[in-house]
């Protein structure tokens, strides 16, 4: 099942359930492909509107980004449900023997790194989408200034939420110096990340 094919009724009410997938990496997936296809719909607009001319050229060229953005966004959601669902499957092989033993904890660190990867991946497409944003404020249509306000919520839910799940991954793998790379490598891009969702946000708002 894609759950990219699903309903937002559906979708919300699968997130609802007791399924333990989809949950809070795919949802952060999804918070970043709105905030990017917020971000192309105001390029939309600022190429459809002959007031904003000046600004068609940049503008189709971060629409066309921001809509890449937005399908890999949906990709990283859907990867990010078959991690978690590899880790399952990898705490579910059988452990009656020392062998069996050992092949499971290989698998469960070797999947807990994939999941680990997985929002990683959120992270760094959230970083992309807030760099694209911030160059449409003040060079785009401004009565959809609001929506570049949105869009960067949006993107900074995602990276946020995405980080989370890196944080509780790592905690569990036993290799150490691949914890704390994944752990800076994640830092970094939340910093990026925060500081730019925060600066669309005050300039969107102060130009209302």
């Amino acid at each position: 099942m894609e759950l990219s094919t699903l309903s937002v009724r559906d979708f919300s009410a699968l997130l609802g359930s007791d399924a333990p997938a989809p949950g809070g990496g795919s949802a952060a997936a999804l918070c970043g492909a709105l905030g990017a296809a917020l971000s192309a719909m105001v390029s939309a607009l600022t190429v459809g509107s002959v007031k904003f001319e000046e600004f068609h050229n940049s503008a189709k060229r971060q629409l066309l980004k921001a809509d890449t953005l937005r399908k890999e966004m949906l990709t990283a959601m859907e990867e990010d449900t078959a991690a978690f669902n590899q880790v399952s499957a990898a705490f579910a092989l059988p452990k009656a023997t020392e062998e069996e033993k050992a092949a499971r904890s290989q698998a469960i660190q070797a999947a807990l790194g994939v999941c680990t990867e997985s929002p990683l991946k959120i992270m760094e497409l959230a970083v992309e989408a807030l760099e694209m944003t911030l160059l449409q404020v003040g060079r785009s249509n401004t009565n959809a200034a609001s929506d570049l306000g949105v869009a960067a919520l949006c993107l900074k839910a995602g990276l946020q939420g995405a980080w989370l799940n890196v944080l509780i991954n790592v905690g569990s793998l036993k290799d150490k110096e691949l914890a704390e790379a994944y752990r800076i490598r994640g830092e970094s891009l939340l910093s990026q990340g925060i500081t730019l969702a925060d600066e669309i946000y005050e300039q969107v708002e102060e130009s209302l």
